[in-house]
């Protein structure tokens, strides 16, 4: 049985920010939380409420789940990340991802070819800052360094900045197997959204595929994988998944477009595509209520864990024997403890 470490994660902001995180941060710290973590869509950025919140911290680590990459160049990642780690006295993880094209040319009206090659030279341009060796020269397919094309007058430059940890680690949130298989290949750590026990086997061939690439065949020590899980308990489990319900609605059905959502090909690989193809109807033609309740508990318990407290701590048991190491949970203050009673026993 593996050991489970268990990480909260902020998210992005709705209309606002959430209330009472410092507090909630620091209840987490107390009661043994391994990790916090931030997101951005296109509202608020991943780094500066992690800065804010998480400066009242003294132990827990602090990750960007994620950073867009569209949002910044790689150098504009690569000295965020370099910042925050020195203000952070070395406890900053740097999760980045590619997102997707609704949001990438919509929001932030960047072009969407090649993500995964983009990827590759991204996460090579960062950690040729962190190393911090020699002036960047990059002469990538989508990025240069200096600028081809420009005045001319670019000129090789390295950071000011020397890093505190030259090999600050990087995760990178990834859905698709050739996605999987380049995070063990090139970064520390793989996060996953919608794990399910039951794909742990096709998770594990991406990325012993990965690590075959990177010359690690028999994986690299230290690769963490963490995955936000929600957790809601109750008495009965049907009532429990309607939490859930409208949230998996808005991923498999709203987000992206036909035959571009990410998140619906990973429920059609669960086995769930006519229902995902059902939901995606109803979510697109407005009906969001309708879209939620096509949803099978069976759908909910396959990527949460829902229901009394003994059903979720046998279910756990299935989590516990995957390639999982961090499980990352969300929610007001007052259910911290019930979490880490559950997942750390």
């Amino acid at each position: 049985m593996g050991n489970l470490k268990l990480g909260y994660t902020i998210g992005y902001w709705g209309s606002g920010p959430p209330a009472d995180i410092a507090a909630t941060l620091l209840e987490a710290e107390r009661l043994g939380y391994d990790s916090a973590w931030t997101a951005e869509a296109y509202g608020s950025d991943a780094l500066t409420p992690l800065a804010w919140w998480g400066s009242a911290t003294e132990r827990i680590t602090l990750g960007t789940a994620i950073v867009q990459m569209s949002a910044r160049t790689p150098a504009a990642t690569a000295m965020a990340a370099i910042t925050m780690d020195h203000l952070t006295g070395g406890r900053f993880v740097l999760g980045i991802g590619a997102s997707g094209p609704q949001v990438v040319e919509g929001w932030y009206g960047q072009a969407y070819p090649k993500p995964l090659a983009r990827t590759r030279e991204y996460v090579e341009i960062i950690r040729t800052i962190l190393a911090r060796d020699e002036p960047v020269v990059f002469e990538g397919e989508q990025y240069q360094m200096p600028l081809s094309g420009g005045t001319g007058l670019g000129k090789p430059l390295k950071s000011t900045v020397h890093p505190l940890r030259k090999d600050l680690p990087i995760y990178l949130a990834a859905e698709g197997p050739k996605n999987v298989a380049l995070s063990a290949e090139i970064c520390d750590g793989w996060l996953p959204l919608f794990f399910s026990p039951s794909q742990d086997d096709f998770y594990r061939d991406c990325l012993r595929e990965g690590f075959a690439a990177r010359g690690e065949p028999d994986g690299v020590e230290g690769f963490e994988v963490a995955a936000p899980v929600v957790i809601v308990p109750g008495d009965d489990a049907e009532a429990c998944a309607d939490f859930v319900r409208p949230f998996l609605a808005l991923y498999a059905g709203g987000m992206g477009a036909r035959g571009a959502n990410f998140h619906f090909e990973v429920f059609s690989r669960m086995g769930y595509e006519d229902v995902a193809q059902q939901v995606q109807d109803l979510y697109l033609a407005g009906d969001k209520q309708a879209a939620a309740a096509a949803i099978p508990l069976k759908m909910v318990e396959d990527v949460a864990l829902v229901g009394p407290p003994d059903k979720i701590r046998d279910e756990l048991e299935r989590w516990r024997e995957t390639c999982l190491t961090t499980m990352l949970v969300g929610g007001p203050a007052g259910m911290l403890a019930q979490y880490a009673d559950l997942v750390l026993g």
